[in-house]
């Protein structure tokens, strides 16, 4: 029971007025409530003659059928062949270099400074702690009105964090080096959504935020005003995850959710501009790799999968019969050759991302590994997990 979130939310329908269920429907942009009979009702309003909507979702799905017939015209080689010629990679040894002990419950997520030796946690127990990485000193500590704070990210200036969970919200906090200050008097909430967030994350600067939903939505803040700048609806589903494009100039990012979709976004216009369908399973956790040509992965399908955006297509799946656990969290090495995974049955496996193959296999935490990013120097990388502690791995 421990992942089971209510979805539901219930309320007075915006159409027939009854108490139901209700899903968010958007009406050129502007967001309604609707029970799902009165959403079958206004799908077959706008229907023409002999029309109907399993005829048009047929028609969709033949439609979509002729487009991967299409992509796959346009494969004629595997990246792993192409790779063939490329050197293996030589022994390496990474192990366990600080252990940050301190929540008191499951470590749901966490991200690098920008300083590239600070870090900040969340955790079940409603805790979001900032580290020192290199003296494992907590410099900060804030508690959240909520348990489940699954999503947390560092301010690019190091001077904020932002947080939330099951308040639906997106909290920001300001980080100062008084002592006596009382941080919680200085919370700023930013987002909010319908349901939990799962994800967040700033944008080059201080001022935007990006945040994701089990509303099945992300959306884009401007912090100082709290004002929603776009939002972004495509996802059948949960969102769990986004990721932001690594160029400075990037105006993309890629969202992945219980949809089993990844989806490519627009910022600027709110649209939809690629999305991947190949996973058989919730994903988990998107990361780009670092030219921002292409991006990872990971899934409760036990796989994670590189997808090229040039190709527009699925390159690669990194897998193997004996890993049967899904994968929680995903990050490349800063060349890019290495891809970490995070996996429930508590390992970390590192793939090499032309070849395919597994290269190691990293033990040490005592339950499921939730979240895993490679500092911004790229010398270590932090683990979180459901044992209650972080690991600095290099």
């Amino acid at each position: 029971m421990d992942q089971t979130f209510l979805v539901n939310v219930f309320g007075s329908c915006d159409r027939c007025f009854k108490q139901r269920a209700l899903r968010p429907v958007f009406k050129k942009s502007e967001q309604l409530n609707y029970c799902s009979l009165c959403v079958e009702i206004m799908a077959a309003d706008g229907l023409h003659e002999n029309e109907t909507l399993a005829s048009l979702k047929s028609e969709a799905e033949s439609l979509k059928g002729k487009l991967e017939e299409e992509r796959a015209k346009l494969h004629d080689v595997e990246l792993h062949q192409v790779a063939e010629r490329v050197e293996a990679l030589g022994q390496f040894v990474m192990k366990t270099r600080r252990t940050l002990k301190g929540h008191g419950n499951k470590v749901l997520c966490m991200d690098w400074c920008k300083d590239k030796r600070r870090l900040v946690s969340s955790s079940q127990d409603g805790k979001v702690i900032v580290w020192d990485s290199f003296t494992t000193n907590k410099e900060h500590a804030v508690t959240m009105p909520c348990t489940w704070v699954m999503a947390c990210a560092y301010a690019p200036s190091g001077c904020a964090i932002a947080c939330g969970g099951l308040d639906n919200k997106c909290s920001v906090y300001p980080l100062t080096f008084d002592k006596n200050e009382n941080m919680a008097a200085k919370k700023k909430s930013v987002a909010m959504h319908t349901n939990y967030l799962s994800a967040c994350s700033f944008t080059n600067s201080d001022m935007q935020i990006l945040t994701a939903s089990g509303d099945g939505t992300c959306a884009l803040w401007d912090v100082e005003s709290g004002q929603l700048l776009q939002s972004f609806h495509g996802h059948g589903a949960d969102v769990l995850c986004l990721d932001l494009a690594p160029s400075e100039t990037g105006n993309t990012f890629v969202s992945g959710g219980c949809d089993k979709k990844a989806m490519v976004w627009d910022m600027r216009s709110g649209q939809c501009v690629q999305a991947f369908e190949t996973h058989e399973s919730d994903i988990n956790s998107v990361r780009y790799y670092p030219s921002g040509d292409a991006f990872a992965s990971g899934s409760d399908d036990a796989t994670c999968r590189l997808y090229d955006l040039r190709a527009d297509r699925e390159v690669a799946i990194y897998s193997k019969e004996s890993i049967i656990f899904g994968a929680s969290s995903v990050d490349f090495s800063l060349s890019g050759r290495l891809l970490f995974a995070g996996y429930n049955d508590y390992t970390i496996n590192v793939w090499d991302v032309l070849k395919g193959s597994r290269v190691s296999i990293l033990f040490g935490h005592e339950n499921r590994v939730s979240t895993l990013r490679v500092s911004p120097d790229g010398t270590a990388f932090c683990s979180g997990s459901w044992d209650h502690t972080l690991r600095v791995w290099a």
